[in-house]
Protein backbone atom coordinates (compact mmCIF):
# COMPACT_ATOMS: atom_id res chain seq x y z
CA UNK A 1 0.00 0.00 0.00
CA UNK A 2 1.44 3.45 -0.63
CA UNK A 3 1.40 6.11 1.17
CA UNK A 4 -0.71 9.20 0.58
CA UNK A 5 -0.90 12.99 1.22
CA UNK A 6 -3.71 14.66 -0.23
CA UNK A 7 -2.01 18.26 -0.73
CA UNK A 8 -5.20 19.54 -2.58
CA UNK A 9 -2.42 21.16 -4.70
CA UNK A 10 -2.14 21.15 -8.47
CA UNK A 11 0.63 20.12 -10.37
CA UNK A 12 1.72 21.52 -13.71
CA UNK A 13 3.66 20.27 -16.21
CA UNK A 14 5.04 22.18 -19.14
CA UNK A 15 5.70 18.99 -21.27
CA UNK A 16 1.98 18.57 -20.83
CA UNK A 17 0.49 21.68 -21.87
CA UNK A 18 3.03 21.40 -24.73
CA UNK A 19 1.50 18.12 -25.75
CA UNK A 20 -2.27 19.55 -25.46
CA UNK A 21 -1.10 22.24 -27.77
CA UNK A 22 -0.24 19.68 -30.48
CA UNK A 23 -2.72 18.17 -30.18
CA UNK A 24 -5.10 20.78 -30.47
CA UNK A 25 -3.35 21.65 -34.02
CA UNK A 26 -2.98 18.28 -35.34
CA UNK A 27 0.27 15.83 -34.44
CA UNK A 28 0.96 15.33 -38.21
CA UNK A 29 1.94 19.20 -38.58
CA UNK A 30 5.58 19.74 -37.67
CA UNK A 31 6.44 21.38 -34.34
CA UNK A 32 7.18 25.16 -34.90
CA UNK A 33 11.32 25.99 -34.43
CA UNK A 34 10.27 29.80 -33.37
CA UNK A 35 9.48 30.70 -29.96
CA UNK A 36 6.35 30.51 -28.56
CA UNK A 37 4.23 30.86 -24.86
CA UNK A 38 2.15 28.59 -23.64
CA UNK A 39 -0.41 29.33 -21.23
CA UNK A 40 -1.39 27.46 -17.97
CA UNK A 41 -3.75 28.11 -15.85
CA UNK A 42 -2.91 28.13 -12.05
CA UNK A 43 -4.62 27.24 -8.90
CA UNK A 44 -7.15 29.40 -7.90
CA UNK A 45 -8.65 31.75 -10.61
CA UNK A 46 -5.38 33.18 -12.02
CA UNK A 47 -2.73 31.97 -14.40
CA UNK A 48 0.62 32.11 -15.21
CA UNK A 49 2.75 32.09 -18.18
CA UNK A 50 5.63 30.01 -19.37
CA UNK A 51 7.84 30.55 -21.62
CA UNK A 52 8.79 27.86 -23.12
CA UNK A 53 11.48 28.48 -25.84
CA UNK A 54 12.53 25.91 -28.59
CA UNK A 55 15.42 26.78 -29.98
CA UNK A 56 16.69 24.56 -32.82
CA UNK A 57 20.17 26.13 -33.35
CA UNK A 58 21.46 25.03 -29.69
CA UNK A 59 19.77 21.46 -29.12
CA UNK A 60 21.79 21.02 -25.83
CA UNK A 61 19.10 21.11 -23.00
CA UNK A 62 19.01 23.83 -20.66
CA UNK A 63 16.68 25.11 -18.21
CA UNK A 64 13.49 25.42 -19.25
CA UNK A 65 14.25 24.08 -22.10
CA UNK A 66 12.10 20.72 -23.60
CA UNK A 67 14.25 18.56 -26.18
CA UNK A 68 13.29 18.99 -29.75
CA UNK A 69 14.48 15.73 -30.76
CA UNK A 70 13.01 14.11 -28.54
CA UNK A 71 9.13 15.80 -29.49
CA UNK A 72 9.83 14.90 -33.21
CA UNK A 73 10.56 11.32 -32.55
CA UNK A 74 7.14 11.69 -30.40
CA UNK A 75 5.36 12.99 -32.61
CA UNK A 76 6.61 10.75 -35.83
CA UNK A 77 5.69 7.42 -33.50
CA UNK A 78 2.55 8.79 -33.08
CA UNK A 79 1.66 9.59 -36.25
CA UNK A 80 3.40 5.96 -37.76
CA UNK A 81 0.95 4.00 -35.07
CA UNK A 82 -2.06 5.87 -36.72
CA UNK A 83 -1.17 5.34 -40.14
CA UNK A 84 0.07 2.02 -39.75
CA UNK A 85 -0.64 -0.40 -36.92
CA UNK A 86 -2.66 -2.94 -37.25
CA UNK A 87 -6.21 -1.66 -36.14
CA UNK A 88 -7.21 1.63 -35.83
CA UNK A 89 -6.21 3.57 -32.64
CA UNK A 90 -7.61 7.12 -31.78
CA UNK A 91 -5.60 9.95 -30.46
CA UNK A 92 -7.40 10.17 -27.28
CA UNK A 93 -6.26 6.48 -26.96
CA UNK A 94 -2.98 6.95 -27.83
CA UNK A 95 -2.33 9.94 -25.56
CA UNK A 96 -3.39 8.29 -22.54
CA UNK A 97 -1.22 5.68 -23.20
CA UNK A 98 1.69 7.97 -23.94
CA UNK A 99 0.67 9.65 -19.99
CA UNK A 100 0.63 6.15 -18.38
CA UNK A 101 4.42 5.30 -20.19
CA UNK A 102 5.70 8.56 -18.81
CA UNK A 103 4.45 7.76 -15.30
CA UNK A 104 5.04 4.06 -15.40
CA UNK A 105 8.86 4.69 -16.78
CA UNK A 106 9.78 7.24 -13.55
CA UNK A 107 9.32 4.40 -10.48
CA UNK A 108 7.17 1.18 -9.63
CA UNK A 109 5.10 3.73 -7.02
CA UNK A 110 4.21 6.68 -9.85
CA UNK A 111 1.11 5.83 -11.95
CA UNK A 112 -2.00 7.90 -14.05
CA UNK A 113 -5.39 7.67 -12.17
CA UNK A 114 -8.36 7.14 -14.59
CA UNK A 115 -11.55 7.77 -12.78
CA UNK A 116 -12.01 3.91 -10.96
CA UNK A 117 -8.23 4.17 -10.18
CA UNK A 118 -9.32 7.16 -8.10
CA UNK A 119 -12.38 4.54 -6.95
CA UNK A 120 -10.08 2.83 -5.96
CA UNK A 121 -7.75 4.23 -4.28
CA UNK A 122 -10.31 5.12 -1.98
CA UNK A 123 -11.68 1.84 -1.31
CA UNK A 124 -8.14 0.89 -0.46
CA UNK A 125 -7.75 3.44 2.16
CA UNK A 126 -11.26 3.16 3.77
CA UNK A 127 -10.95 -0.70 4.25
CA UNK A 128 -13.36 -2.07 1.90
CA UNK A 129 -12.54 -3.64 -1.83
CA UNK A 130 -12.92 -6.11 -3.46
CA UNK A 131 -10.60 -9.00 -4.96
CA UNK A 132 -8.45 -11.62 -2.86
CA UNK A 133 -6.66 -9.31 -0.03
CA UNK A 134 -2.60 -8.56 -1.48
CA UNK A 135 -0.57 -5.85 -2.09
CA UNK A 136 1.48 -6.23 -5.32
CA UNK A 137 4.36 -4.54 -7.15
CA UNK A 138 6.11 -5.18 -10.86
CA UNK A 139 9.22 -7.31 -10.65
CA UNK A 140 11.04 -8.27 -13.99
CA UNK A 141 7.30 -7.84 -15.67
CA UNK A 142 5.97 -10.41 -13.64
CA UNK A 143 3.55 -9.11 -10.23
CA UNK A 144 5.48 -9.40 -6.95
CA UNK A 145 3.58 -10.03 -3.88
CA UNK A 146 4.63 -7.79 -1.21
CA UNK A 147 2.03 -9.03 1.25
CA UNK A 148 -1.10 -11.16 1.71
CA UNK A 149 -3.86 -8.96 4.18
CA UNK A 150 -4.50 -11.13 7.20
CA UNK A 151 -8.24 -12.70 7.09
CA UNK A 152 -8.56 -12.43 3.30
CA UNK A 153 -8.73 -15.22 0.54
CA UNK A 154 -4.89 -15.09 -0.38
CA UNK A 155 -3.76 -15.26 3.32
CA UNK A 156 -5.87 -17.89 3.88
CA UNK A 157 -4.59 -20.00 0.82
CA UNK A 158 -1.00 -19.40 1.84
CA UNK A 159 0.18 -17.08 -0.59
CA UNK A 160 3.59 -15.86 0.90
CA UNK A 161 5.54 -12.10 0.79
CA UNK A 162 7.88 -12.32 -2.18
CA UNK A 163 5.86 -14.70 -4.57
CA UNK A 164 6.17 -14.07 -7.97
CA UNK A 165 2.65 -14.47 -10.14
CA UNK A 166 3.56 -15.73 -13.52
CA UNK A 167 -0.02 -16.11 -14.56
CA UNK A 168 -3.74 -15.17 -14.14
CA UNK A 169 -6.06 -17.91 -15.02
CA UNK A 170 -3.21 -19.30 -17.12
CA UNK A 171 -2.69 -16.41 -18.90
CA UNK A 172 0.59 -15.07 -18.71
CA UNK A 173 1.10 -11.74 -17.01
CA UNK A 174 4.60 -10.63 -18.99
CA UNK A 175 3.95 -8.04 -20.54
CA UNK A 176 0.54 -6.81 -18.77
CA UNK A 177 0.48 -3.17 -16.73
CA UNK A 178 0.14 -3.64 -13.27
CA UNK A 179 -3.61 -1.71 -13.47
CA UNK A 180 -4.48 -4.67 -15.75
CA UNK A 181 -3.36 -7.32 -13.62
CA UNK A 182 -4.65 -6.06 -10.59
CA UNK A 183 -7.84 -5.54 -12.38
CA UNK A 184 -7.90 -9.20 -13.73
CA UNK A 185 -7.55 -10.46 -9.65
CA UNK A 186 -10.48 -8.37 -9.01
CA UNK A 187 -14.20 -9.33 -9.41
CA UNK A 188 -17.88 -10.44 -8.45
CA UNK A 189 -17.00 -12.05 -4.90
CA UNK A 190 -17.51 -15.65 -5.31
CA UNK A 191 -15.94 -16.26 -8.37
CA UNK A 192 -12.70 -18.34 -8.56
CA UNK A 193 -9.27 -17.30 -10.48
CA UNK A 194 -6.62 -19.63 -10.32
CA UNK A 195 -3.02 -18.03 -9.58
CA UNK A 196 0.50 -19.89 -10.85
CA UNK A 197 3.22 -18.66 -8.67
CA UNK A 198 7.06 -18.90 -8.41
CA UNK A 199 8.24 -19.44 -5.14
CA UNK A 200 12.26 -19.39 -3.73
CA UNK A 201 12.42 -22.86 -2.53
CA UNK A 202 9.72 -24.61 -4.57
CA UNK A 203 11.42 -26.51 -7.91
CA UNK A 204 8.40 -25.65 -10.20
CA UNK A 205 5.64 -23.20 -10.13
CA UNK A 206 2.57 -23.85 -8.07
CA UNK A 207 -0.95 -23.71 -8.65
CA UNK A 208 -3.12 -21.88 -6.12
CA UNK A 209 -6.87 -21.69 -6.92
CA UNK A 210 -8.63 -18.73 -4.85
CA UNK A 211 -12.40 -17.23 -4.54
CA UNK A 212 -12.81 -13.36 -4.56
CA UNK A 213 -14.37 -11.83 -1.75
CA UNK A 214 -15.36 -8.69 -0.40
CA UNK A 215 -12.01 -7.39 1.58
CA UNK A 216 -13.12 -5.85 4.78
CA UNK A 217 -9.79 -4.82 6.39
CA UNK A 218 -9.52 -4.92 10.27
CA UNK A 219 -6.69 -2.73 10.46
CA UNK A 220 -6.30 -3.00 14.18
CA UNK A 221 -6.45 -6.42 16.43
CA UNK A 222 -5.50 -7.45 19.79
CA UNK A 223 -5.65 -10.31 22.38
CA UNK A 224 -3.85 -11.54 25.39
CA UNK A 225 -0.95 -13.77 25.10
CA UNK A 226 -0.16 -14.40 28.60
CA UNK A 227 -1.65 -12.85 31.87
CA UNK A 228 0.23 -9.06 31.78
CA UNK A 229 1.31 -9.97 28.40
CA UNK A 230 -0.67 -7.83 25.20
CA UNK A 231 -0.50 -8.70 21.61
CA UNK A 232 -1.55 -6.03 19.02
CA UNK A 233 -1.36 -6.63 15.18
CA UNK A 234 -1.80 -3.58 12.44
CA UNK A 235 -2.49 -5.19 9.62
CA UNK A 236 -2.53 -1.84 7.14
CA UNK A 237 -2.69 1.69 7.47
CA UNK A 238 -5.52 3.21 7.17
CA UNK A 239 -7.31 6.41 7.66
CA UNK A 240 -8.52 5.44 11.30
CA UNK A 241 -5.75 3.08 12.54
CA UNK A 242 -4.25 5.69 14.80
CA UNK A 243 -7.60 5.93 16.95
CA UNK A 244 -8.14 2.37 16.59
CA UNK A 245 -4.76 1.61 18.37
CA UNK A 246 -4.92 4.04 21.29
CA UNK A 247 -8.70 2.29 21.64
CA UNK A 248 -7.13 -1.34 21.66
CA UNK A 249 -4.11 -0.73 23.76
CA UNK A 250 -7.13 1.06 26.46
CA UNK A 251 -9.23 -2.07 26.16
CA UNK A 252 -6.06 -4.53 26.61
CA UNK A 253 -4.88 -2.88 29.68
CA UNK A 254 -8.26 -2.53 31.17
CA UNK A 255 -8.33 -6.78 30.72
CA UNK A 256 -5.05 -6.79 32.96
CA UNK A 257 -5.36 -7.34 36.63
CA UNK A 258 -4.86 -4.08 38.36
CA UNK A 259 -5.20 -2.15 34.96
CA UNK A 260 -1.25 -3.23 34.23
CA UNK A 261 0.38 -4.55 31.17
CA UNK A 262 3.92 -5.98 31.43
CA UNK A 263 4.84 -6.16 27.82
CA UNK A 264 3.69 -5.42 24.27
CA UNK A 265 4.44 -7.16 21.35
CA UNK A 266 2.91 -4.78 18.27
CA UNK A 267 2.90 -7.07 15.06
CA UNK A 268 3.91 -5.21 11.87
CA UNK A 269 4.76 -8.44 9.98
CA UNK A 270 3.05 -8.63 6.54
CA UNK A 271 1.48 -4.88 6.24
CA UNK A 272 1.86 -2.83 3.79
CA UNK A 273 1.53 0.14 4.48
CA UNK A 274 -0.68 2.93 3.95
CA UNK A 275 -1.54 6.32 5.06
CA UNK A 276 0.97 8.38 6.52
CA UNK A 277 -1.13 10.42 8.91
CA UNK A 278 -1.87 6.89 10.46
CA UNK A 279 1.61 5.62 10.54
CA UNK A 280 2.50 9.21 12.81
CA UNK A 281 -0.47 7.98 15.09
CA UNK A 282 0.12 4.99 15.90
CA UNK A 283 3.72 5.71 16.65
CA UNK A 284 2.71 8.93 18.75
CA UNK A 285 0.64 6.23 20.79
CA UNK A 286 4.18 5.04 22.16
CA UNK A 287 6.44 7.92 22.59
CA UNK A 288 5.70 11.64 24.53
CA UNK A 289 8.07 13.70 22.63
CA UNK A 290 10.37 14.05 19.49
CA UNK A 291 10.32 14.14 16.13
CA UNK A 292 8.45 11.23 14.42
CA UNK A 293 9.27 11.32 10.50
CA UNK A 294 10.16 13.92 8.26
CA UNK A 295 10.61 14.29 4.77
CA UNK A 296 12.03 15.37 2.10
CA UNK A 297 11.73 16.52 -1.88
CA UNK A 298 11.64 18.83 -4.72
CA UNK A 299 8.55 20.99 -3.84
CA UNK A 300 7.84 22.84 -0.55
CA UNK A 301 4.25 20.99 -0.15
CA UNK A 302 6.60 18.39 -0.11
CA UNK A 303 9.03 18.70 3.02
CA UNK A 304 6.97 17.80 6.23
CA UNK A 305 7.71 17.36 9.65
CA UNK A 306 5.99 15.05 12.57
CA UNK A 307 6.19 15.44 15.97
CA UNK A 308 5.05 13.30 19.15
CA UNK A 309 2.22 14.97 21.09
CA UNK A 310 2.73 14.84 25.29
CA UNK A 311 0.11 12.35 25.94
CA UNK A 312 1.42 8.72 26.08
CA UNK A 313 -1.11 5.97 26.27
CA UNK A 314 0.89 2.60 26.42
CA UNK A 315 2.69 4.51 29.48
CA UNK A 316 6.03 3.04 28.49
CA UNK A 317 5.05 -0.50 28.28
CA UNK A 318 7.85 -2.61 27.56
CA UNK A 319 7.43 -2.80 23.33
CA UNK A 320 8.57 -5.54 20.98
CA UNK A 321 7.82 -4.88 17.51
CA UNK A 322 7.96 -7.61 15.02
CA UNK A 323 8.74 -6.49 10.98
CA UNK A 324 9.69 -8.92 8.35
CA UNK A 325 10.40 -8.44 5.06
CA UNK A 326 6.65 -7.92 3.73
CA UNK A 327 6.34 -4.54 6.21
CA UNK A 328 6.85 -1.35 3.92
CA UNK A 329 6.16 1.71 3.94
CA UNK A 330 3.84 3.47 7.08
CA UNK A 331 5.19 0.19 8.59
CA UNK A 332 8.80 1.20 8.22
CA UNK A 333 8.19 4.57 9.79
CA UNK A 334 6.44 3.41 12.67
CA UNK A 335 9.44 0.45 13.21
CA UNK A 336 12.14 3.19 12.20
CA UNK A 337 10.60 6.09 14.68
CA UNK A 338 10.43 3.64 17.74
CA UNK A 339 13.87 2.29 17.45
CA UNK A 340 15.70 5.44 16.32
CA UNK A 341 13.73 6.64 20.18
CA UNK A 342 14.67 3.25 21.86
CA UNK A 343 11.10 2.93 22.61
CA UNK A 344 11.38 -0.88 21.44
CA UNK A 345 13.53 -3.61 20.47
CA UNK A 346 12.81 -4.56 16.88
CA UNK A 347 12.88 -8.55 15.99
CA UNK A 348 12.09 -10.50 13.08
CA UNK A 349 13.84 -9.92 9.61
CA UNK A 350 14.85 -6.58 7.22
CA UNK A 351 11.39 -5.04 6.29
CA UNK A 352 10.64 -4.09 2.43
CA UNK A 353 12.46 -0.77 2.16
CA UNK A 354 10.06 1.04 0.58
CA UNK A 355 11.08 4.85 1.93
CA UNK A 356 9.31 6.75 -0.69
CA UNK A 357 6.30 9.12 -0.28
CA UNK A 358 2.89 8.88 -2.54
CA UNK A 359 0.93 12.40 -3.37
CA UNK A 360 -1.99 12.33 -4.94
CA UNK A 361 -2.52 15.27 -7.56
CA UNK A 362 -5.67 16.19 -9.35
CA UNK A 363 -5.80 17.41 -13.16
CA UNK A 364 -7.51 20.42 -13.62
CA UNK A 365 -8.52 19.58 -17.24
CA UNK A 366 -10.33 16.44 -15.78
CA UNK A 367 -11.21 16.68 -11.80
CA UNK A 368 -11.77 13.54 -12.07
CA UNK A 369 -8.41 12.13 -13.35
CA UNK A 370 -4.97 12.86 -11.84
CA UNK A 371 -1.28 11.45 -10.58
CA UNK A 372 -0.34 9.20 -8.19
CA UNK A 373 2.95 10.71 -8.08
CA UNK A 374 6.42 10.16 -5.91
CA UNK A 375 7.19 13.57 -4.05
CA UNK A 376 9.47 12.46 -1.15
CA UNK A 377 11.54 10.49 0.39
CA UNK A 378 10.83 9.67 3.80
CA UNK A 379 13.59 9.58 7.14
CA UNK A 380 13.52 8.87 10.19
CA UNK A 381 14.41 10.56 13.09
CA UNK A 382 17.78 10.04 13.11
CA UNK A 383 18.45 11.27 9.47
CA UNK A 384 18.18 7.48 8.02
CA UNK A 385 16.41 6.73 4.08
CA UNK A 386 14.82 3.72 4.38
CA UNK A 387 14.34 3.50 0.21
CA UNK A 388 15.68 0.17 -1.13
CA UNK A 389 17.45 -0.17 2.44
CA UNK A 390 15.08 -1.65 4.98
CA UNK A 391 14.83 -1.33 8.81
CA UNK A 392 17.16 -3.75 9.96
CA UNK A 393 15.96 -5.88 13.11
CA UNK A 394 17.53 -5.38 16.35
CA UNK A 395 17.63 -9.41 17.19
CA UNK A 396 17.23 -11.34 13.87
CA UNK A 397 14.55 -14.07 14.41
CA UNK A 398 13.86 -16.20 11.02
CA UNK A 399 10.48 -17.64 10.67
CA UNK A 400 10.28 -21.63 12.22
CA UNK A 401 8.02 -23.99 14.17
CA UNK A 402 8.14 -24.67 17.43
CA UNK A 403 8.16 -28.50 17.61
CA UNK A 404 8.03 -30.03 21.42
CA UNK A 405 10.34 -33.09 21.82
CA UNK A 406 8.19 -36.04 23.56
CA UNK A 407 9.50 -36.66 27.07
CA UNK A 408 9.49 -40.16 28.69
CA UNK A 409 6.78 -39.72 31.55
CA UNK A 410 8.59 -38.49 34.92
CA UNK A 411 7.59 -39.17 38.35
CA UNK A 412 7.62 -36.46 40.96
CA UNK A 413 7.48 -36.37 44.62
CA UNK A 414 3.83 -35.43 44.80
CA UNK A 415 2.89 -39.14 42.83
CA UNK A 416 4.64 -40.66 45.33
CA UNK A 417 2.51 -42.61 48.38
CA UNK A 418 2.51 -41.20 51.83
CA UNK A 419 3.84 -38.39 50.32
CA UNK A 420 4.49 -35.24 52.97
CA UNK A 421 2.54 -32.28 52.76
CA UNK A 422 4.16 -28.90 52.19
CA UNK A 423 1.59 -26.81 54.73
CA UNK A 424 0.37 -24.37 51.21
CA UNK A 425 -2.99 -24.25 51.70
CA UNK A 426 -3.96 -24.31 48.28
CA UNK A 427 -2.14 -28.20 47.79
CA UNK A 428 -5.93 -29.61 47.05
CA UNK A 429 -6.03 -27.40 44.59
CA UNK A 430 -2.30 -27.52 43.07
CA UNK A 431 -2.35 -30.86 41.55
CA UNK A 432 -5.34 -30.52 39.40
CA UNK A 433 -5.31 -29.63 36.20
CA UNK A 434 -7.27 -26.55 35.60
CA UNK A 435 -9.00 -27.12 32.50
CA UNK A 436 -7.78 -24.33 29.82
CA UNK A 437 -10.35 -22.07 28.16
CA UNK A 438 -10.72 -21.94 24.14
CA UNK A 439 -8.99 -18.73 23.75
CA UNK A 440 -5.85 -19.66 25.89
CA UNK A 441 -5.72 -22.59 23.31
CA UNK A 442 -5.61 -20.33 20.85
CA UNK A 443 -2.89 -18.53 21.93
CA UNK A 444 -0.79 -21.49 22.55
CA UNK A 445 -1.40 -22.80 19.45
CA UNK A 446 -0.16 -19.68 18.30
CA UNK A 447 2.92 -19.32 20.07
CA UNK A 448 3.99 -22.98 19.05
CA UNK A 449 3.39 -22.13 15.28
CA UNK A 450 4.69 -18.81 14.99
CA UNK A 451 8.73 -18.68 16.28
CA UNK A 452 9.24 -15.11 16.06
CA UNK A 453 5.85 -14.06 18.21
CA UNK A 454 7.23 -16.96 20.81
CA UNK A 455 10.83 -15.33 21.07
CA UNK A 456 8.80 -12.15 21.03
CA UNK A 457 7.08 -12.76 24.56
CA UNK A 458 10.21 -14.50 25.72
CA UNK A 459 11.94 -11.40 25.45
CA UNK A 460 9.41 -9.31 26.73
CA UNK A 461 9.25 -11.44 29.86
CA UNK A 462 12.90 -10.75 30.20
CA UNK A 463 12.66 -7.34 29.95
CA UNK A 464 9.65 -7.33 32.57
CA UNK A 465 12.02 -9.71 35.08
CA UNK A 466 14.90 -7.21 34.26
CA UNK A 467 12.84 -4.41 35.33
CA UNK A 468 11.17 -5.57 38.70
CA UNK A 469 15.01 -6.98 39.87
CA UNK A 470 16.77 -2.93 39.40
CA UNK A 471 13.07 -1.40 40.85
CA UNK A 472 14.32 -3.93 43.39
CA UNK A 473 17.84 -3.28 43.77
CA UNK A 474 17.04 0.61 43.70
CA UNK A 475 14.66 0.39 46.54
CA UNK A 476 17.92 -1.50 48.63
CA UNK A 477 20.14 1.71 47.77
CA UNK A 478 17.66 4.04 48.88
CA UNK A 479 16.38 2.39 52.26
CA UNK A 480 21.11 1.98 52.80
CA UNK A 481 20.96 5.72 52.55
CA UNK A 482 18.57 6.61 54.91
CA UNK A 483 19.45 7.99 58.56
CA UNK A 484 19.41 5.40 61.59
CA UNK A 485 17.31 6.52 63.90
CA UNK A 486 18.92 6.46 67.63
CA UNK A 487 17.23 6.52 70.92
CA UNK A 488 17.10 9.69 72.82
Amino acid sequence: MNLNLNLNRLFKASSLALATSLALTGWADSVSEEPQALEIPASGNASQSVQVELDAEHPKEQKGRLPLDELRTFTEVMERIKKAYVEEVDDKTLLENAIQGMLSGLDPHSAYLKPDDFKELEENTSGEFGGLGIEVGMEDGFIKVVSPIDDTPASKAGIQAGDLIIKLDDISVKGMSLGDSVDKMRGKAGTPIKLTIVREGEEKPLDVSLERAVIKVQSVKAKTLEPGYGYIRVSQFQADTGKELVDTLNELKKKQKGDKLHGLVLDLRNNPGGVLQAAVGVTDAFISEGLIVYTEGRIPNSELRFNATADDPSQGVPLVVLINGGSASASEIVAGALQDHKRAVLMGTESFGKGSVQTVLPLSVDSEKGLKLTTALYYTPNGRSIQAEGIKPDIVVHRAKVTPIDAPQQYKEADLQRHLSNGNKDEASSGKKVNSSKAEKEVAELLAQDYQLNQALNVLKGMHINAVTAGKVDEKKTAALKPMKTAP
